[in-house]
C-alpha cells in the first residue's frame, strides 16, 4: 500500500512536471517569437530592402542623370566648326538617351523599394499576427463563420 501511493505520489508529480513543460514550451516558443523570431524577421526585411536600394543605385543615377549614355564621345574633338558642332550634337543626344533611361530607372527603382517597404511592414504586422491565428478561427467556428459562404 506504502509502495502504491509513493509510485501515485511519483506519477502525480511526473506528471505536473510534463504539463509545466507543455507550458514553458510554448511560452519559450512565443518569447523566441516576439523578441528574436521578430528582430531576425525584420533584419531579413532590412537586408531585402538594402540589395534592392543597392541594386537600384538611386544616389548614383541622380549623381549621374546628365551623364553621356555609355559614355559615347567623351574624348575631346579637334578640328573645323562642323566636326565640332556634330560631336557637341551627339554628346547632346547621348546625355538626353542617357537621362531618360536613367530616370526611367530612377522611377522604377523608387517604385520597387516603396513597394518593397509596404510588403516588409505587412510581413511584420502578420509576423505579430500569426500566433494568434488559432485562436482567431476557433471563435469564428464558433460564431459559425464559413469562408465560403457569403
Amino acid at each position: 500500500m506504502k509502495k502504491q501511493l509513493k509510485i501515485e505520489a511519483f506519477c502525480g508529480s511526473f506528471i505536473e512536471i510534463i504539463r509545466y513543460n507543455k507550458v514553458m514550451f510554448i511560452v519559450g516558443l512565443l518569447r523566441w517569437w516576439y523578441t528574436i523570431g521578430w528582430s531576425q524577421r525584420a533584419r531579413m526585411v532590412m537586408n531585402r530592402l538594402d540589395g534592392t536600394m543597392d541594386y537600384f543605385s538611386i544616389g548614383l543615377l541622380l549623381r549621374t542623370m546628365f551623364s553621356l549614355f555609355r559614355q559615347d564621345g567623351a574624348g575631346s574633338v579637334d578640328g573645323p566648326l562642323s566636326v565640332k558642332l556634330q560631336a557637341f550634337v551627339g554628346r547632346l543626344i547621348s546625355r538626353v538617351l542617357g537621362a531618360m533611361i536613367r530616370f526611367t530607372v530612377l522611377i522604377m527603382g523608387v517604385v520597387t523599394i516603396a513597394l518593397q517597404a509596404l510588403l516588409g511592414v505587412l510581413v511584420l504586422v502578420l509576423w505579430a499576427a500569426i500566433p494568434a491565428a488559432p485562436i482567431i478561427g476557433f471563435v469564428l467556428m464558433t460564431a459559425g463563420w464559413v469562408p465560403w459562404q457569403f
